[in-house]
């Protein structure tokens, strides 16, 4: 297997952890899952003053730090699977943080990311806004209770244009939107399958069963 280190990314409910976990299996990795307990976030949903940005630096420092924890590690021969990139921080940040707050933001993350480790391989799933709010409402998080529909489709296009510019490593689109790999694992066994054969740039996902 040549690509030691596999991340998942994906907008908000579109499946991230629940994907890893079934290919961490596959691959019997040690899955990293992201720490989503951000004390400002339930703010953030509830639009309150100050929140964004707060909410923003929080989750910065966090995943940076998950992730140079992550680098220091020995693993051996074991594949790594993460349910988020660095990068995806920068996403939010342009949609929810006004120009000021971006100055302080850009420095802060500039400094951050050039320390932070990249994967071999990222993942992108896709889904449309209605099953991404299907989805979010089913895994009933309490925190999620406040997101706008509106929100979650300005989340998902910016996934889409940012990983449609993206070229830092090689990249595995799946459309998850008719796709279920609980319930079919021979289409989970052939995304295995491809991601064994997969070299660099872009390549999509297209199910056994649509062949």
């Amino acid at each position: 297997m040549k690509f030691r280190s596999i991340a998942v990314e994906g907008p908000i409910g579109v499946g991230k952890t629940s994907f890893v976990e079934l290919l961490a299996k596959k691959f019997d990795a040690h899955r990293v899952l992201e720490r989503v307990d951000n004390p400002f976030l339930r703010d953030f949903y509830q639009d309150r003053t100050g929140a964004a940005f707060q909410a923003q630096l929080f989750f910065l420092l966090s995943r940076h730090r998950q992730l140079m924890e992550l680098s220091q590690r020995t693993l051996f021969s074991q594949i790594t699977i993460c349910d988020y990139i660095f990068p995806k921080d920068k996403i939010f940040a342009y949609l929810n943080l006004d120009d000021s707050e971006l100055l302080i933001y850009d420095k802060l993350y500039a400094l951050l990311e050039s320390q932070t480790p990249k994967p071999d391989l990222v993942i992108f799933l896709q889904a449309d806004t209605e099953r991404l709010i299907e989805r979010i409402k089913r895994r009933r998080r309490d925190y999620e209770s406040e997101i706008a529909e509106a929100y979650v489709a300005e989340v998902a296009k910016a996934y889409n244009y940012f990983f449609f510019n993206y070229t830092a490593t090689p990249l595995l689109v799946i459309d998850t939107n008719q796709i279920d790999f609980v319930k079919r694992e021979e289409e989970l066994d052939d995304l295995v399958a491809q991601i064994r054969r997969m070299e660099r740039g872009v390549q999509y996902y297209r199910p056994a069963s649509s062949a």
